[in-house]
């Protein structure tokens, strides 16, 4: 099955490949999360990624390829998991020490931010979007609407006098 000339890319390979293998990466990754599903999703996943490098992996190679893809969706998955627990449990933190009135004035603060965001010009909006949530430079966003700097610097700052009349700060 190592000849050169077979390919992962050819149908009949890559299915033999999938009768042989399919079941053996599901237990092992099984094994591992401990879900079915999850492991079905994950060798499904491992699959994809051998059909879209068929190029690139030998026949002989193809066993190895998908247990070590298996593994770092496994791993992937498992990191993801932990940064968004760890997210909950900041966020938690984080709340549970404020006052009610102060999480509905943020609350409220917040509503009249996106409000005032939305009421702003279509090229207003886009440049203070670009600026404050993408964090890009005014270069990068003069080059990036092919427009000159001293227009972005003219529509950011029209924005903010907008949201600062619309929001009206409080010092």
């Amino acid at each position: 099955m190592a000849n050169k000339k077979n390919s992962i890319c050819e149908q009949k390979i890559f299915e033999k490949i999938y009768d042989d293998h399919a079941e053996t990466v599901r237990n092992f990754i099984f094994y591992k999360c401990g879900n079915i599903d999850q492991a079905e999703d994950l060798t499904q996943e491992a699959f994809i990624k051998l059909w879209k490098n068929c190029s690139k992996v030998l026949v002989g190679k193809a066993k190895s390829f998908l247990f070590t893809v298996v593994k770092n969706l496994f791993f992937n998955e498992v990191a993801h998991n932990k940064v968004v627990l760890k997210y909950q449990q900041n966020y938690a933190v984080k709340h549970e020490n404020q006052s009610p009135d102060f999480l509905m004035e943020e609350e409220e603060f917040m509503q009249k931010l996106q409000k005032a965001i939305s009421n702003l010009t279509v090229a207003q909006r886009e440049v203070f979007l670009l600026n404050r949530i993408d964090k890009k430079k005014y270069r990068e966003i003069a080059d990036l609407l092919e427009i000159s700097v001293k227009t972005v610097e003219y529509r950011m700052h029209n924005a903010l006098l907008s949201l600062r009349k619309e929001i009206k700060f409080k010092l």
